[in-house]
């Protein structure tokens, strides 16, 4: 790569939780066990600078380096977890989709 380019070809993202795996198969796929209202991932308005999803969707905690619709590849941390916050299970009980 050129100079400068580094970072976009290669970027390493390590210890991101994921809280969810959405399909867009499932229209109202921000419906979680306790709240039980029939609605859609994308929030009213749609993303700032993204629009509506209307694909397949992983939420992460935290944040994500690059632009938004930038490709960005995830793989299996090479460390052994052992700390208590990085063990628990994950249980979403509310994804807000107000704008």
């Amino acid at each position: 790569p050129r100079a400068g380019q580094n970072g976009y070809h290669h970027r390493t993202e390590m210890n991101k939780k994921i809280y969810q795996i959405g399909s867009s198969a499932n229209q109202f796929n921000a419906t979680t066990e306790n709240d039980l209202t029939k609605k859609n991932i994308t929030p009213l308005g749609g993303f700032p600078h993204y629009g509506v999803v209307g694909e397949d969707y992983l939420m992460v905690k935290g944040c994500v380096v690059g632009p938004k619709k930038r490709v960005l590849t995830l793989r299996k941390s090479l460390a052994v977890h052992t700390k208590r916050l990085a063990l628990e299970e994950v249980s979403l009980k509310f994804i807000d989709t107000s704008s």
